[in-house]
């Protein structure tokens, strides 16, 4: 392989779909979706604590220096793939293995719509209110950009717990991206950022039974754990 990034991580299986992560909500959504599909993959821990994802070589791969990243030595037509954005690679995994996406119009654009909610309302709220709840935010006096984050993170839960109400997926079709997508932001907020009483998480029951249901998954639990160690 001859990209840069393989200076710095280099491949040991380069026939196979390489990972560059960290065990971050947004992280675990390519580990899940790789376990979820079974595709052959290696996965690169990116330490995000020691600045690893501003180093030259992994901005080679993704300019905007943030995890997930991933590079597909078998892309479209063969080519190699270089591509960044959790979002982006889980709509192109399920392209490449034909695996929770549907190829129904319909619901496929309604599926990439939650998808889309998840990466531009939940996890820029949710992250913000781990950062004023738990982090350097909670030693500020100020208490109004926590408790913004907090009514705006509860809002989104209402959100999907309506949208779940009669519902055991976020899609009428089954499990889908978009539900690997927000598992792990939804268990990052009651357990790593410590916001279940904040937000008041234990009156959405619709919630709390899918993200049950979700983590009992065997391939999410391995997900989860890709790039952990």
């Amino acid at each position: 392989m001859t990209h840069p990034i393989f200076a710095r991580w280099p491949a040991q299986h380069p026939e196979r779909l390489q990972l560059f992560s960290a065990p971050t909500p947004n992280g675990v959504k390519v580990g899940i979706m790789l376990e979820e599909t079974g595709l052959s993959y290696e996965p690169h821990r990116i330490d995000i604590m020691a600045n690893e994802s501003h180093d030259p070589a992994f901005l080679s791969l993704n300019p905007n220096g943030k995890i997930p990243a991933i590079y597909d030595p078998d892309g479209p037509g063969g080519k190699p793939l270089a591509l960044f954005e959790s979002g982006a690679i889980l709509i192109y995994l399920a392209d490449k293995t034909g695996q929770f996406l549907s190829a129904e119009p319909n619901a496929r654009y309604e599926t990439i719509q939650w998808l889309m909610w998840q990466m531009g309302g939940v996890g820029p709220m949710f992250g913000q209110l781990g950062f004023f709840n738990k982090f350097a935010g909670k030693d500020y006096e100020d208490k109004r950009p926590r408790d913004r984050y907090a009514a705006e993170s509860a809002r989104l839960l209402g959100v999907l717990d309506e949208r779940l109400a009669d519902r055991e997926w976020v899609m009428d079709e089954g499990y889908s991206i978009a539900d690997i997508a927000l598992l792990g932001w939804v268990r990052n907020l009651i357990g790593f950022y410590e916001a279940r009483e904040i937000v008041g998480f234990d009156r959405f029951a619709h919630v709390a039974r899918w993200l049950d249901h979700g983590l009992a998954r065997p391939a999410v639990q391995r997900g989860l754990e890709v790039t952990a160690a």
